[in-house]
């Protein structure tokens, strides 16, 4: 799908909140709400709108702790993989789960409330698949967080 500029428009502003009111989106890219709801329909449709969601204070909800897992495993063929990424899926702590180039295998990013919680974890990863390291770093303030995608640098 080709995106215009008011498709961006609406993406932006629907990272930015996407409990706004397709009347207030209208508004806003310069359409009236008909045109506006239809491109809206579309970009889901397309899957350029995956689903929308309400994003939450991990810190509030006490769970406080990041961590990011380093992976290497001397395990490269696909019935380990899906063995591994099905375990990781089954893990609700695991809140992004990525396969890396250069020398770690697989990047995590695990939320805990506390250190015990991240044993547990830890211990149940290392109990299920076969791995030749684990690496972990705990993140000691969140500088940075955001879900919205740099659309002004793809046009």
């Amino acid at each position: 799908m080709n995106l215009d500029k008011t498709d961006i428009q609406i993406l932006d502003i629907l990272q930015e909140d996407a409990s706004k009111p397709v009347a207030d989106i209208a508004a806003r890219v310069g359409l009236s709400v008909t045109p506006c709801w239809r491109r809206i329909q579309k970009l889901e449709e397309t899957g350029i709108i995956r689903q929308r969601v309400a994003l939450l204070d991990a810190e509030k909800l006490g769970l406080g702790m990041s961590v990011f897992v380093a992976i290497k495993t001397d395990q490269h063929n696909a019935d380990w993989l899906a063995e591994f990424a099905s375990m990781i899926k089954q893990s609700p702590e695991v809140v992004e789960f990525y396969r890396m180039s250069g020398e770690v295998d697989y990047l995590l990013r695990v939320v805990v409330p506390d250190m015990a919680a991240y044993d547990r974890f830890y211990k149940s990863l290392i109990s299920t698949v076969k791995l030749s390291d684990v690496s972990s770093s705990f993140a000691m303030e969140e500088i940075k967080n955001s879900t919205a995608l740099p659309l002004a640098s793809s046009t």
